[in-house]
């Protein structure tokens, strides 16, 4: 299992290439060395809050897109992270969620 900060790298790299941007590109834009990037986007480094601001800002993200990592999880992990969220959920929530999830599996 990845952990956060290879996540987030691995994220940036994911929205950098849908923007058709180099590493030296954004870089430029966000004022930092390519190599300090290439760091964080393989997670061998942190950097801190104002250049992941930056680096959003660059992107044209907001900053928690960068923390979306649902396609970088296994299907255990969403399983284990759906359920602790069911458990934390009240009786009508979970009732407005049990009747969205059984639309969506049952849709044609």
């Amino acid at each position: 299992m990845k952990n956060t900060k290879e996540l987030l790298g691995a994220r940036i790299k994911e929205i950098r290439k849908i923007r058709r941007l180099s590493q030296y590109q954004l870089s430029e834009k966000v004022n930092i060395d390519p190599k300090h990037l290439s760091r964080i986007e393989v997670g061998k480094s942190y950097t801190s809050l104002e250049t992941l601001e930056k680096i959003a800002m660059a992107l044209q993200v907001e900053i928690k897109d960068l923390f979306e990592f649902v396609d970088h999880v296994t299907n255990e992990e969403i399983r284990e992270n759906t359920i602790r969220l069911l458990n934390e959920a009240n009786e009508k929530k979970l009732k407005i969620i049990f009747n969205f999830t059984k639309g969506i599996i049952y849709s044609k």
